[in-house]
């Protein structure tokens, strides 16, 4: 199941992941792009799909978000747009000063902050850890 619309109309992201594979696009902290419903309007460049995420997620999480904030091809695109929180997320301000692909390959895995991060997000500890059973 990917990000879609409910019943309610509201763009739900489904971040669990079953199986790893080279076609999903796993963010530093273990998020999954690729069902991410910012990243999949930003790439069909869907603007009115922008603007409901950008007010449900204002919302949810009681922060303005306009429709560029919402932009993102996934916090390790080098060359964005990313999302306005990845200027101040400290995992992936972590990955990239380590240079890593995410925390999965991290020495340190898991860190107190990616730690606390999986308090709120579990399927991303998930997502780190199918990873790293590969390895």
């Amino acid at each position: 199941m990917q990000a879609g619309r409910r019943g309610d109309g509201m763009i739900r992201y489904d971040p669990i992941v079953k199986e790893v594979s080279m076609e999903r696009l796993i963010a530093t902290c273990g998020l999954v792009c690729t069902n991410c419903p910012a990243y999949l309007a930003t790439r069909d460049k869907n603007t009115e799909s922008m603007k409901r995420i950008a007010q449900q997620w204002s919302a949810e999480y009681g922060k303005e978000l306009r429709v560029d904030d919402c932009w993102c091809n996934g916090c390790r695109s080098e060359s964005g747009p990313w999302m306005s929180h990845c200027a101040e997320c400290g995992i992936r301000a972590c990955g990239v000063e380590k240079n890593l692909n995410h925390c999965g390959d991290c020495a340190d895995y898991p860190c107190e902050k990616l730690t606390e991060f999986f308090g709120f997000v579990p399927d991303a500890r998930k997502t780190l850890e199918a990873i790293r059973e590969t390895r």
